[in-house]
């Protein structure tokens, strides 16, 4: 299976791991980021890797503009895109409601639910100019349950939850298939991005346990995008 694939937050933790995987199993992408470097590093080690091509995109899924521009200015053959990883999302402080930080609310929304958002408007119209494609939402068992001090982010994956739904319902007269990812705990940059960048608060979550890693999650986004056309998982 050669299906051209556009991963958002691309350079770390699950967007990194499924950068990996579905160029080992030969498809060629489009990988984008905030950190420059690091996406140029992984395009690299792709393509030398793995003999894929690889198209790396520069931009913040909270951005409308350059989130549009970005898709708009894509020239064949990319543009035949046929598979959406919207991965790109984040949680940011853990605090009982009275003491959110409002920076922290702003930061999650944005990037959980607008962009989201913003990807899905943009590469909707592609695939149904295509006649074909695939939206793969990575979302959170915090979108089906709440925990405490947990408000905020669970609210945003909960938005995603329904958003799901939603797209599902409008896109299957495109032959558009929605699927839903929603790994538990994952080890990955996640809780040092919760956090701020505090290490020693970030290894708490995972004390005691054998969290999920990265590579669990992209076995499982690789596995529902290889169905046949017919197959679609709903939620996962």
């Amino acid at each position: 299976m050669n299906k051209l694939t556009f991963i958002t937050g691309a350079t770390s933790g699950i967007g990194q791991a499924t950068a990996e995987k579905f160029a080992e199993m030969g498809c060629d992408l489009i990988i984008t980021g905030r950190r420059k470097d690091r996406l140029n590093a992984l395009k690299k080690a792709l393509e030398s890797q793995h003999h894929v091509k690889v198209a790396a995109l520069h931009f913040d899924v909270r951005n409308e503009n350059e989130v549009s521009e970005a898709v708009r200015d894509l020239k064949p053959p990319w543009t035949e895109i046929e598979i959406l990883i919207n991965n790109a999302g984040l949680a940011a402080g853990l605090d009982h409601i009275q003491n959110g930080k409002l920076d922290d609310w702003e930061r999650m929304i944005d990037t959980n639910v607008k962009g989201l958002l913003y990807m899905t408007r943009a590469m909707a119209p592609l695939f149904i100019k295509n006649g074909r494609g695939h939206i793969i939402n990575v979302g959170s068992t915090a979108g089906k349950e709440v925990y405490e001090k947990g408000n905020v982010y669970c609210a945003t994956k909960h938005a995603v939850d329904a958003l799901n739904k939603g797209m599902r319902i409008d896109l299957l007269r495109h032959g558009i298939k929605v699927t839903a990812v929603n790994p538990g705990l994952v080890e990955t940059e996640f809780s040092l991005v919760r956090f701020h960048g505090d290490a020693e608060k970030a290894r708490i979550p995972y004390e005691g346990m054998q969290p999920l890693r990265g590579e669990d999650v992209a076995e499982v986004i690789w596995y529902v995008s290889s169905l046949p056309d017919h197959v679609n998982i709903n939620d996962i």
